[in-house]
């Protein structure tokens, strides 16, 4: 029999399954939810108040989703931590912890490897293998509160694979970790990343979640995006911001932009003039980041002079735009390296 994940389910799941399958009172829910989202427990034998006989039930029928910390690296410069973490399965993904003024935010994968293969990203080098589950999302956030002792306020789903390629599993943990029974934390204070699947995009915009979301954009025209990102054969960047106008409208979020600039390829005058026209009346901000080094492309990173004039075009132009501040330098912050290096 295949064992249920109950850390996933969220409170009306578990509500129903204790009542309807383990034939318990409802107070049970509640008090299973507790030790599970907000004690966190990692066995059913550390629920103190729940009966032997409830807990022996929950063994052979349920499992409590733990990760191992299989590296930890903390940056000298400022304090930014990046785990390795083992999944039940043996498979590896990464987080990152940064440290900021306003708070500690947390980057997490939602998936093992990813399908997209962006040129310039080493998540996707060593391939797709799985969609993580809601609860192996959360303990990402679980586990590192508890080894570091500290609360996470701000999360950003743009660690390694594509959110919405796991679009009932990021829903589902994105419930979880903003019930009120468990960790409570803001749905404002979370920021979701894509390359720009414009069916989920607009599924997203519908469920009204009050999420941040971040669109890889990239290049400012179809040939580059074409050249760099193969999801732009799928979804041409006329219908990607028509999809971003779509959200903003729904939800009266403004729309983050990635935009990694690449020496040579998409980081001209000519480029910065042409995205600030395709942007022109969307509710947005620009994200300039200087593209991370990675071993199989030759891709290399625009010139300082190059990205502060990319910015000043672009503010020129009305479009609010922020260079990303680098973290974790020293560490290779950015996600996907560290797993590879792990699985070879």
């Amino acid at each position: 029999m295949t064992k249920l994940d109950i850390k996933s389910l969220e409170f009306d799941e578990l509500e129903k399954y204790v009542v309807d399958e383990l034939k318990q009172p409802k107070f049970r829910a509640k008090q299973i939810f507790d030790w599970l989202h907000k004690k966190r427990v990692s066995s059913f034998e550390d629920m103190k108040n729940i009966p032997q006989s409830l807990i022996n039930e929950l063994n052979d029928k349920c499992f409590i989703t733990n990760l191992i910390i299989k590296n930890k690296l903390i940056s000298r410069i400022d304090g930014t931590v990046k785990y390795l973490y083992m999944l039940p399965d043996g498979e590896y993904v990464e987080s990152v912890l940064m440290k900021y003024k306003h708070g500690n935010s947390i980057c997490v994968s939602s998936q093992v490897g990813c399908k997209m293969g962006c040129e310039f990203c080493a998540s996707t080098k060593a391939g797709f293998v799985r969609n993580l589950s809601s609860s192996e999302i959360l303990e990402q956030i679980y586990q590192t509160e508890r080894d570091l002792d500290l609360k996470i306020s701000n999360i950003v789903l743009m660690g390694i694979g594509e959110p919405l390629d796991n679009y009932k599993n990021v829903i589902s943990f994105l419930r979880l970790i903003n019930s009120p029974l468990g960790a409570n934390i803001s749905l404002r204070n979370i920021s979701l990343s894509t390359c720009g699947l414009v069916d989920r995009i607009n599924d997203l915009a519908k469920l009204k979640l009050g999420i941040t979301l971040s669109v890889s954009l990239h290049a400012s025209d179809d040939e580059i995006r074409d050249k760099i990102m193969p999801v732009n054969h799928r979804y041409k960047i006329r219908q990607l911001l028509d999809a971003c106008k779509n959200y903003t409208d729904m939800t009266s979020r403004r729309i983050s932009f990635e935009y990694a600039l690449i020496e040579g390829e998409n980081d001209s005058k000519e480029d910065a003039v042409k995205l600030a026209s395709i942007l022109k009346g969307q509710l947005c901000h620009v994200n300039l980041i200087p593209v991370n080094k990675v071993k199989e492309t030759n891709f290399r990173q625009s010139s300082k002079k190059s990205i502060i004039d990319f910015q000043n075009e672009l503010i020129k132009r009305g479009i609010n735009t922020t260079v990303r501040r680098t973290l974790g330098a020293d560490i290779s912050a950015a996600c996907g390296q560290l797993r590879r290096d792990n699985i070879k």
